[in-house]
This record gives structure tokens, sequence and C-alpha cells, in this order.
């Protein structure tokens, strides 16, 4: 029964995001909701790995980037834009393998070190090797559809999702969070932790350059720099804390409270929003350590304390 209810729910949350195209012409809205499934996207992504698995990753900007680089010159290139996102999240694997399995071989203080110098040498290289905007062809930018945009976030979010629920529940995930928690521990009853530490690194990347392949198809024009910026490896950091470190949605309810604050914000504040942002998610993280996710735990406390 508990199943099936679940099922219901999920049916729901998915098939009304699918509606809103059809229930709207606001491009401004549309928009912000691709932008909402695009952090949804990169912070199931860090929570993987960072979460779950305690590897605290700050070169998500790389895999992110790499992702977008691929599938707009396989896309460019006359190759179909779902085969070109795959390769852009293939992309992301291979540099995963090539540069960031070395830095899994750190300790755990040095390893957000390594992954920030990677972020840094990828949009430094980038920026030198292609320093013109990556502006969609004229026969692209006619047949533009905001809505195709939409649908492609929606699905890669939504299999994101899937993705990290089956594989918390599974003995995968309980291997990743019993080195999260003891490293040691976990290798002596027998965990493999290297091995899965890779795992772990491995589907992030993957997301990460799916996400990354998102915003390649949805902007018409762009430095090809600019997905490598260090913002999109803090952005999925600091919504992920907001939300619930280690949760399957706390990553989505950051996102929302990520969204909503900075529309709001710098709607009416202007450049001023980016302190009060800071501000409060500096309260988040004092107060409710554990994230939005952990707040009905609080309030539950707080009553039974109160009722004792």
């Amino acid at each position: 029964m508990k199943g099936s209810k679940k099922i219901w729910i999920s049916t729901f949350f998915v098939v009304l995001p699918a509606l809103v195209p059809l229930l709207t012409r606001s491009e401004y809205f549309i928009n912000l909701l691709v932008m909402f499934f695009l952090y949804v996207i990169l912070s199931l992504s860090w929570n993987l790995q960072g979460g779950f698995n305690g590897q605290i990753s700050l070169g998500h900007s790389a895999f992110f980037g790499i992702g977008a680089l691929v599938t707009r010159l396989l896309w460019i290139n006359k190759t179909p834009i779902l085969l070109a996102v795959v390769g852009g999240g293939l992309s992301s694997v291979i540099l995963a393998v090539i540069v960031g399995t070395p830095c899994l071989r750190m300790k755990r203080g040095y390893f957000p070190i390594g992954t920030l110098g990677l972020a840094i040498i990828a949009q430094i290289t980038v920026g030198n090797i292609l320093p013109v905007p990556g502006s969609l062809p004229r026969e692209y930018i006619v047949g533009y559809s905001l809505s195709s945009r939409y649908y492609l976030a929606l699905s890669v979010a939504v299999l994101g999702l899937m993705v990290v629920y089956y594989v918390v529940r599974s003995r995968t995930g309980m291997a990743f969070v019993a080195i999260r928690d003891d490293e040691e521990a976990a290798e002596a009853i027998g965990i493999k932790t290297f091995r899965y530490k890779v795992k772990a690194l491995l589907l992030s990347s993957l997301l990460a350059g799916l996400g990354g392949g998102v915003f390649s198809y949805h902007q018409v024009s762009y430095y090809y720099q600019s997905p490598f910026d260090l913002s999109w490896s803090f952005l999925p950091t600091l919504t992920t804390f907001i939300g619930g470190l280690g949760t399957i949605m706390g990553p989505v309810l950051g996102s929302v409270c990520f969204l909503a604050l900075n529309e709001l914000f710098a709607f009416t504040l202007g450049e001023v929003h980016l302190v009060i942002f800071g501000f409060t998610f500096i309260l988040i993280v004092l107060f409710v350590p554990g994230g939005l996710m952990s707040i009905r735990e609080h309030i539950q406390t707080f009553l039974s304390r109160a009722i004792s």
C-alpha cells in the first residue's frame, strides 16, 4: 500500500511539471524552471559524492563544463541533441577517470584542494583555447524551441533523482555511507573503499556532464569557459547544504530555496542581494546544520521536550 502511494506521488510530481509548457506561455517562468532543473541535476550529482560518499569536491565545474563543451561541439556538427548530451556526459566520465581518480588518492583534507585546482586549470585552459563566444548557427536559432529545452532539463533531473534513489538504497549506497562515516572501519570490514570512491566519482561526474549538456542546449550564445566558472562548483555545494547533506530530496529543496531567495533578493535589492543571501546561508548552517530536511525532526524534538 505504501509502495503504491509513493508511486502515485512520484507520478504526480513528474506529470505536473510536464504540463507546465502547456499551461503557460511565460518564457520567464519556463526559463526559471529550466535553471531550477539544472540546479537540481548539479546538486544531486554533488550530493552523491560529497553527501553520501563524504568526498567533498570543489571541481564540479570542470565536469559540468566539459559536458557542456563536448555537447555543444557535437550538436553544432550535426549530431542529434540526445546523442550529443550523452556524449557530453561520457566526456565528463573520461575526464574523471584521467584526472579525478588520482585526486582520490589524496587524503580527505587535500581532495577538495586537488579538485579545485582541476577546476581552475580547466577554466583557464578552455578560456585560452576558445576565447570566442559559442554562438549557435543561424538555422539552429530559427528553430529554437524553449519547450524542448524544458523537457530535456526535466528528463535529466528525473533521471538524476532515479539514479540517486536506487544507488543510495543499494549495497553500493550503503558502502558509500560507510566510507563517509568511517573509512578505516569500512576497510576493516572488507569494503574496497577506493573502488567505491571511484564509483561515486564516475556517477557524480556523469550527472554533472549531462547537466552541462542541458546548459549547452538551453543557451543560445555563451563563452565556452562560462560553464567552467567556479560558481558552478560552489553552487551545488551551497544548495546541498541548504537542503540537507546526504539526503535524497535535500538537493531539490535546497535548489528551490536558492532559486527563490536569489530571485527575490536580486529583484528587490540588486547587487546587495549577494551579501544578504550569504548571511542567510550562514544562519541556515548555524541553526539548522542538517539543512531544511531536518527541520521536521527539530520541530518534533522541540514538541516532545515541551510536552514532557
